[in-house]
């Protein structure tokens, strides 16, 4: 019987981990590899780390604070879960079972990229997912947003913060663009190039150099952002134990403490609707361990 287990092992799942294993706890992280931390390869918003750090990097050394504080590892995926009196019952796909009194949701969202030559070489280099961690990078540099229909007019308009010359390459033409944001982008000068992206190309240290489209064209780019629809909260665990979700699927907690509406039950991180900031799920994990510990008190 585990005192909580995390299923989940990126930012937010680590770090309250390490909370929780600084408070004495029979703690375990059962994580299935993979994530958005894996794909970042620089985050330039973090304290301490002026010259940026790759999401590898701080899994690394966050692995290596849990294991000093007693925290277990276990590789695998929760098939099921179980509500109990005393707890929950987690079935991993290894035919595995554990048991354990809390249980803290961090599995993150996965994000549905298309399949585009060159973009995993840039991803996390010079094209983004996020405009709130790495806007402030487009500054002054030709940009260009690769995404479908209202979702890459709206991050294209967003982007007008930090770079007034967005280009915005609408790679599924299929999906329409409303009305409405065809006129945001008119209004903020953004140019809309109908028509699927045949390849991402990089030159050195896979920094974007231009992009081409199937149609022949060439896009000059030297920075760029990814928008597709379909981004979706890992939340099959949560729907089978009741949690409360929101329009989107995205777990909903009490904004003090991470709680769910399950008894026991905690969520953190990217599965949790909030700005999906790597700063701000550390903090979410941190702020749901101190309400677990406090739960087992």
């Amino acid at each position: 019987m585990y005192d909580c287990v995390i299923i989940g092992g990126g930012i937010a799942g680590l770090q309250a981990s390490i909370q929780l294993g600084r408070y004495m706890y029979k703690v375990v992280i059962i994580d299935r590899q993979g994530g958005r931390s894996v794909l970042a390869k620089r985050y330039m918003n973090v304290l301490g780390w002026p010259k940026g750090v790759s999401g590898k990097e701080l899994l690394a050394k966050g692995v290596e604070q849990a294991n000093a504080v007693g925290v277990n590892f276990l590789e695998g995926e929760v098939k099921d879960v179980r509500k109990e009196e005393d707890g929950f019952t987690l079935l991993l796909d290894r035919g595995e079972s554990i048991r354990c009194k809390r249980l803290l949701l961090s599995t993150g969202v996965d994000d549905q990229f298309p399949s585009i030559e060159g973009l995993g070489e840039t991803l996390g280099t010079s094209f983004y997912v996020c405009p709130d961690c790495d806007g402030y990078e487009i500054q002054n540099k030709k940009t260009v947003v690769v995404g479908s229909g209202n979702s890459g007019a709206a991050i294209s308009c967003i982007l007008t913060h930090w770079n007034e010359t967005i280009v915005y390459i609408n790679h599924e033409p299929e999906k329409n663009i409303s009305a409405k944001w065809r006129g945001n982008c008119q209004e903020k000068n953004i140019p809309i190039i109908e028509g699927p992206v045949l390849r991402i190309v990089s030159s050195n240290e896979n920094q974007l150099s231009h992009i081409e489209l199937i149609d022949g064209q060439t896009i000059p780019a030297e920075k760029g952002f990814v928008a597709f629809e379909g981004k979706r909260p890992v939340n099959e665990l949560a729907k089978q134990l009741g949690v409360a979700l929101d329009e989107h699927g995205s777990v909903l907690v009490d904004g003090r403490t991470q709680q769910t509406n399950v008894e026991n039950l905690w969520a953190a991180g990217d599965v949790v609707l909030h700005s999906q900031l790597v700063t701000r799920a550390m903090g979410d994990g941190s702020q749901a361990a101190i309400w677990i510990h406090k739960s087992l008190k």
